[in-house]
C-alpha cells in the first residue's frame, strides 16, 4: 500500500530507509511523493502557520505567524518579513 504524502504541509522528514531490499523501490518513489508535495506547495506559496519564533532567523526570512497565544511578533496573525532586526508584518 502506499501512503499518500501529506499535502497541508511544507514540511519534510525523511522515512526510515528499510533493511529489505525488496522495498527499497516502494520506499524510494514514497520519499520523492513526499519531496514533491512540499515542494510544489511552496511553488504555490504555501505557508504553514508558525507558533514559535525562528531560533535564527536571517535577513529575508518570511513566516505565517499564528499569533496570541502563540507565536506574536507584533501584530498578531499574519505573515510577517524579517529585516535582519525585526519582524514586519506584511499582511
Amino acid at each position: 500500500m502506499v501512503r499518500t504524502p501529506n499535502l497541508g504541509t511544507v514540511n519534510y522528514t525523511p522515512g526510515q530507509v528499510p533493511t529489505d531490499a525488496a522495498s527499497l523501490p516502494r520506499f524510494v518513489r514514497e520519499e520523492f511523493d513526499k519531496l514533491s508535495g512540499a515542494i510544489g506547495l511552496l511553488a504555490a506559496g504555501h505557508l504553514d502557520k508558525q507558533t514559535v519564533a525562528p531560533l535564527k532567523p536571517r535577513d529575508g526570512d518570511i513566516r505565517y505567524a499564528a499569533g496570541a497565544p502563540d507565536w506574536n511578533p507584533g501584530s498578531g496573525q499574519g505573515i510577517y518579513y524579517f529585516n535582519g532586526t525585526i519582524w514586519k508584518l506584511l499582511g
